[in-house]
């Protein structure tokens, strides 16, 4: 069983080096010795060893555990797996025919990507669901908080203003129409204020802010349980413009995108990632290609 390094009790700049230099998970480094692991991650022998130590001392530990709940753990049956989907939550996008496409809106516990040309409006999509999420629940939202990571430095929280005014003016005329008390109360604490103070936004201006931010979300989420939905404004952004070794950057992207799926289903919340697609040079088509160099 692997098992993801930001799992491990690892300090922060040791745990950014180790995803920069390409290891995802304890399995890759258990068998280095301690100058090999200095050598190939940039960091001191003394650092190497205590690194190594902690990983295969959790690993024991886990391994362990693992076994005594292997034998005593409930096996999961593909009707349960068909009854979890069929009550699954949504966020809306307050577009019927979008939501209608996805099946009733941006499904919690699963990653969507989100892809188009430049200027179409990927990000005010993703400003109006930071928004959306906080809906009340007897409005058919799930009320509960968003986290915005931006590396493009495409956040506008002018835009996010308009669009939380709109959304508030909206449910109060829905409320209008239902002649119990449920509705009203619910928009009392719905306010601009709040709504901005639960959209948590972090700026990443490269790649190695990007991975760091990604792997201490656990730690993030842990504090703020009511999160469920995370943002990714350019994921494939700072890899672009950054890190020219093709093959580095992809097994980076890959063990970002691992990740994102682990926090889905492991804190029950949505993942949106935003990426730009261009036309190749020189080809004149409607065939679009990912820029993200995977």
């Amino acid at each position: 069983m692997q098992r993801d390094l930001v799992s491990f009790p690892l300090s922060p700049a040791v745990r950014v080096k180790l995803v920069s230099a390409g290891f995802q998970t304890a399995e890759e480094l258990l068998e280095m010795k301690p100058s090999e692991l200095s050598k190939e991650v940039g960091i001191s022998k003394e650092e190497a060893l205590e690194t190594l130590q902690i990983l295969r001392r959790e690993c024991l530990t886990i391994k362990s555990r693992y076994t005594a709940t292997a034998e005593s753990g409930k096996n999961c049956t593909a009707l349960e797996l068909l009854e979890q989907e069929h009550t699954q939550s949504f966020i809306i996008t307050f577009c019927s025919a979008l939501d209608n496409i996805l099946g009733g809106g941006i499904p919690l516990t699963k990653t969507t990507e989100i892809c188009g040309v430049p200027g179409v409006g990927k990000t005010q999509l993703c400003m109006q669901l930071a928004v959306d999420v906080q809906i009340p629940e007897c409005f058919g939202g799930v009320e509960g908080e968003a986290v915005f990571i931006d590396t493009e430095g495409s956040f506008m929280v002018d835009r996010v203003v308009d669009l939380a005014t709109a959304c508030i003016q909206h449910l109060h005329l829905t409320a209008e129409t239902h002649m119990g008390g449920e509705h009203p109360k619910a928009l009392e604490d719905f306010t601009l204020e709040n709504i901005l103070s639960h959209i948590y936004y972090f700026r990443c201006r490269d790649y190695t802010e990007l991975l760091a931010q990604v792997y201490l979300l656990p730690d993030f989420l842990s504090e703020h349980s009511k999160v469920r939905l995370v943002i990714v404004d350019g994921i494939a952004f700072p890899f672009r413009h950054d890190l020219d070794d093709l093959a580095l950057r992809t097994r980076l992207l890959n063990g970002l995108a691992q990740q994102m799926i682990s926090l889905a289903n492991s804190h029950r919340l949505a993942v949106g990632n935003i990426v730009q697609i261009t036309k190749p040079e020189g080809i004149y088509s409607t065939v679009s290609n990912h820029t993200s160099g995977i």
